[in-house]
C-alpha cells in the first residue's frame, strides 16, 4: 500500500484578531518543536488579515501556511478579492479551494472551484478542493453520487499528489458534532480515490491525500485517522484550540 504522510490542516474561517491569532500560531510553533519526528504534516489557515503577519511567526518551523480562498484570475479589477499568486507572495504553501460555506454563502459551483484550483497551482500552491453533499442529498442516498461528479467538475485534469489534496467535508457534519460512522467515511474515501484514479490515473490516486472533515476532534480523530483512505483532516472549530488540534494530529498512525 503506498504510504501517504498525513495532513492535518486547521480552517480558522472568519475567527482570529491579531492577539489572539498570533497567541494560537505561537503555541503551535512552540508544540511542534517539541515533537521530534514528527509523524505528519501539520497546516494552518487563518483569515487573509493574519497571513503575513503568521508567515513570519511560522518562518524555520515545521507548520505550513495555507489561505482559505482565492481568486481564478492572477490580477486585475475584482476589488476585495485576493490573487493565488499574491498568497503565494504572502508567504503562503496551501490554499483551500470550493468550501462548502464558499459553495453556498458565495454560490460557488465546481467550474469556478475548478478555476482556483488551477490558479492555485498555477502560483506554486497546493490546492485543497473540498467537496461533499449536504444531508437532502444523503438522505436521498446520492452521496457517492454527489461526491463524484463534484471530483470530475472541481478537480484540475492535470492535479498530481504534489499539488492536490482532496477533502471531503459532509456538509452536513460541519461543526454540529454529529459524523458519518467510519464505515461510510471509508466508503465515501474509497469511492473519491477510485474517481480520481479514473480522472488522473491509479498512480495520482495512490498518492494524493485524501482528508477527511466535519467535526474530527480528539476524541474520534483517532478511529477515523486510522480508516485506509483517510490521510489527515480539516479541522474547524477544534482547529481554534492548540491543545485540541495537537490532539488530532498525535492521533495519527
Amino acid at each position: 500500500m503506498t504510504h501517504r504522510r498525513p495532513l492535518i490542516a486547521g480552517n480558522w474561517k472568519m475567527n482570529g484578531l491579531s492577539g489572539d491569532g498570533f497567541e494560537l500560531a505561537e503555541a503551535l510553533v512552540d508544540g511542534m518543536a517539541d515533537v521530534e519526528t514528527p509523524a505528519y504534516d501539520m497546516l494552518i489557515c487563518p483569515p487573509f488579515t493574519l497571513i503575513g503577519g503568521i508567515a513570519a511567526l511560522l518562518d524555520d518551523s515545521a507548520i505550513a501556511l495555507g489561505a482559505q480562498d482565492c481568486h481564478a484570475a492572477e490580477k486585475g479589477a475584482h476589488t476585495g478579492d485576493i490573487s493565488a499568486a499574491m498568497l503565494a507572495d504572502a508567504g503562503c504553501d496551501f490554499v483551500i479551494v470550493g468550501h462548502s460555506e464558499r459553495r453556498t454563502d458565495h454560490g460557488e459551483d465546481d467550474a469556478t472551484v475548478k478555476a482556483k484550483a488551477e490558479a492555485a497551482q498555477g502560483a506554486d500552491l497546493i490546492a485543497v478542493v473540498c467537496i461533499g453533499e449536504t444531508e437532502a442529498q444523503r438522505d436521498a442516498g446520492e452521496t457517492l453520487d454527489v461526491v463524484c461528479r463534484q471530483i470530475q467538475g472541481s478537480v484540475p485534469g492535470n492535479s498530481i499528489a504534489a499539488n492536490t489534496v482532496v477533502a471531503y467535508e459532509p456538509v452536513w457534519a460541519i461543526g454540529t458534532g454529529r459524523t458519518p460512522t467510519n464505515d461510510e467515511v471509508q466508503e465515501v474515501h474509497a469511492e473519491i480515490r477510485k474517481e480520481i484514479s479514473g480522472l488522473l490515473g491509479e498512480e495520482v490516486a495512490q498518492g494524493m491525500r485524501l482528508l477527511y472533515g466535519g467535526s474530527m476532534k480528539p476524541g474520534n480523530a483517532k478511529d477515523l485517522l486510522a480508516l485506509a483512505d483517510v490521510d489527515g483532516g480539516l479541522i474547524g472549530g477544534a482547529s481554534l484550540k492548540a491543545e485540541d488540534f495537537f490532539g488530532i494530529a498525535q492521533s495519527c498512525p
